[in-house]
Parts: structure tokens; C-alpha cells; sequence
């Protein structure tokens, strides 16, 4: 039997998806969370064979509950997302997801995946593949990247240098830097351009 811990914020959803892949002879869903904080403790007590990973959830989202349970747990995790950009397939595989797939698959080809990443395959969908080897690289450098996750919530330069042992001029000429390579106008606007892209 493969043992499988699906992760999802929406109930129904995953609800729906656990119910399925019971039906599947060799497939048994250990455990159904809610968000990325419940998963990582659930996979770590249980260690299931595979995590199926919502990508957008909250405390935690899908890549980095697999960045988590890379870390401490024998498991190998698949991504599902409704918005299957480019950028965030990147940040995936870096990860060490082992699959990556769109909501809009079935159930049953779900399940295929699970099979295949379980047997120590690996799983992209096609589509999102072929996305991605056309999509932009990412113009910013590590440190750039560095000081919008620091401040993506809205944090002041002072508290991005604390959190990154940087001086507030640094931070200024960084994100100065960042706003000139994107072309937008606020931190903000370069905030939510990354995050779109899969960059951060």
C-alpha cells in the first residue's frame, strides 16, 4: 500500500480528493490537513510514502512543507496548484518536489502520479514543463531575492536590515535595484511581481 497525506486549506476539495483516492486499491490516505503547519507535523509523525501538497496554503505553502520534510522525514511530496506558474515550478523542483500538477487533473491520474512518484519516478505536467522552459529567468541576484521575502509582508527597511544583518542603505540600494530590473514603482508592486513568477 502506498501511504498518502494530502494537505489542502479547502475543505471540500480535500475532502473530495481523499475520498477518491481511497477507492484506489493500493493507495491509503493516512491523514487530511488543513494548511502547511499541520502537514509538516502530521508527515513528520507519520512518514508517509508521499505528500500531496496544495501550493497555496496558509503557515506554510506547499514548496515549503516540502522544503520542511526534505529536511527531516523519507517521504517525497507532490505539489497540485490552480495556478501553475512558470517561476513556482522552478522554486519546486529546487525543493525537491518530486511532482508537480495542476488542479484540474482527475482523480484518477492523480493517483497515476502518486504511483509513479512513489516508484521513485518524478512527475511534471507537460503543459506547465513547456511553460517553463519559455518563461523568463529571473533578472534579481540571491540578496535582492533575499530582502522582498524579508519584507513581503509590509515590514519598514529597518526591520528587513535586522532580519538580514544588512545596514538600512544597504537594504534601500537593494530594493532600489529591485524596482529599476522589474520596472515598477513600489516594493510592493515588485513584492507581488515576484511571488507571480515563483521567484520568491
Amino acid at each position: 500500500m502506498i501511504r498518502v497525506l494530502v494537505a489542502d486549506d479547502e475543505a471540500m476539495i480535500r475532502s473530495a480528493l481523499a475520498s477518491l483516492l481511497r477507492l484506489e486499491d493500493d493507495i491509503e490516505v493516512v491523514a487530511e490537513c488543513a494548511d502547511g503547519a499541520e502537514a509538516i507535523a502530521e508527515a513528520t509523525r507519520l512518514e508517509p510514502d508521499i505528500c500531496l501538497l496544495d501550493l497555496e496554503m496558509p503557515r506554510f505553502d506547499g514548496v515549503q512543507v516540502a522544503e520542511q520534510l526534505n529536511r527531516r522525514v523519507p517521504t517525497r511530496c507532490i505539489v497540485v496548484t490552480r495556478h501553475a506558474r512558470p517561476g513556482v515550478l522552478r522554486r519546486a523542483l529546487a525543493s525537491g518536489v518530486s511532482g508537480f500538477l495542476p488542479k484540474s487533473r482527475g482523480a484518477d491520474e492523480v493517483a497515476q502520479v502518486i504511483r509513479r512518484v512513489a516508484a521513485g519516478g518524478r512527475y511534471v505536467d507537460p503543459e506547465i514543463a513547456a511553460d517553463a522552459l519559455s518563461d523568463e529567468r529571473c533578472p534579481l541576484t540571491d540578496r535582492e531575492l533575499d530582502v522582498l521575502r524579508a519584507g513581503r509582508r509590509g515590514e519598514t527597511t529597518g526591520q528587513i536590515a535586522r532580519a538580514l544583518s544588512l545596514a538600512p542603505g544597504t537594504v534601500r540600494n537593494h530594493v532600489s535595484a529591485v524596482l529599476g530590473k522589474l520596472q515598477v514603482a513600489t516594493r510592493q508592486q515588485a513584492v507581488l511581481l515576484a511571488e507571480e513568477r515563483g521567484w520568491i
